[in-house]
């Protein structure tokens, strides 16, 4: 289901992805930190308030992207949007930007969702006080609204990112070396330890918060995690093992025919053939399933198997975001 409605988001939104989103994240961000120094009281007409949405304050709904995690400390402030550029940029590039608008725009949708679905629980737990007062309900809401912020996405980036490049080393305090995978899990403790913080002090429109703006990680690691199941279908397990076949034939061939030569005791040995060698003429290990190009075409070429589509089909780094997917038998196609 999930996949079917991502390929029809894909189909007809892809022509409008944004390029360097990141950029344009940071530079809400900054927008925002000038408003809350000029003016922080601005602040609350921009927030994701349903209460004040529903009552004809619709400019919310985009607005409270605006309004920025705590900026008291201003060095702080600026080294965390450098390094969420920095991770934002890498994963476009790895991803690619329709990838990564995805991304990006879903959590904020999630958001949006949670911040609407906390109302309704509001109305339904303790609707009696915040129907007998609209000035209550309006406080309320007012107040709970700043939970809705766009800190939770950006740590989903941050979890988007170490989920990508586990082995990636950042320096922790700018001292110690650390890989981002020990990062990620020590932030999802610390995340799981202020959801159940907030759940058990009663404070479930904060545990809402924290759940729907993860919602994209959550997406994106299931739809990871289930693509290398597919290393264990029993037709790709026959492809491997095919391979491995036609590769130990081939280093024998080559030990045969091999030129001898001396190893530092005296003694001769067939010399160790080169890739070239083992591979039979006309045979590469890579094909471009739209373009054709394989690794004897361009040395420096990156070929990966896409999880999207049914069957085993592999592209070169140009084409394994940007072609139609194989479903119902039918093959990969280029993108229009």
């Amino acid at each position: 289901m999930i996949d079917h409605i991502i390929n029809w988001l894909e189909k007809h939104l892809r022509r409008y992805a944004v390029s360097n989103l990141s950029l344009i994240v940071i530079i809400c961000y900054g927008f925002g930190y000038v408003l809350q120094a000029v003016n922080a009281d601005f602040l609350s007409f921009l927030t994701l308030n349903p209460y004040a949405i529903l009552h004809g304050q619709i400019w919310r709904l985009i607005t409270w992207v605006l309004v920025p995690p705590d900026g008291s400390n201003f060095v702080f402030v600026l080294i965390a949007m450098l390094f969420y550029y920095s991770i934002g940029t890498a994963l476009e590039r790895v991803w690619g930007t329709w990838e990564y608008n995805l991304y990006i725009f879903s959590g904020l949708f999630f958001t949006i969702l949670g911040a609407f679905l906390h109302m309704g629980m509001a109305y339904l737990t303790n609707g009696e006080t915040l129907l007998a007062s609209t000035e209550a309900a309006s406080s309320y809401f007012a107040l709970t609204s700043y939970y809705f912020s766009t800190y939770y996405v950006c740590m989903s980036i941050f979890f988007g990112y170490a989920a990508t490049f586990p082995d990636a080393t950042v320096l922790f305090m700018f001292i110690l070396p650390l890989r981002v995978k020990w990062l990620g899990i020590a932030y999802a403790v610390i995340l799981g330890y202020e959801f159940i913080t907030y759940a058990v002090s009663g404070y479930y429109f904060v545990c809402i918060a924290i759940a729907a703006s993860l919602v994209n990680f959550l997406i994106f690691f299931w739809r990871t995690r289930r693509s290398t199941l597919h290393r264990f279908n029993p037709k790709e397990m026959k492809r491997r093992a095919d391979f491995r076949r036609a590769v130990s034939g081939t280093w024998r061939g080559a030990q045969t025919t091999g030129a001898p030569h001396t190893t530092a005791t005296g003694r001769q040995s067939a010399s160790r053939p080169t890739a070239a060698q083992m591979r039979p003429a006309g045979r590469t290990h890579h094909r471009c399933a739209i373009c054709g190009r394989t690794e004897l075409d361009d040395p420096t070429l990156e070929f990966r198997y896409c999880s999207k589509c049914e069957g085993s089909y592999e592209f070169c780094q140009d084409h394994l975001f940007h072609h139609v997917h194989a479903v119902s038998g039918q093959g990969p196609k280029a993108m229009d």
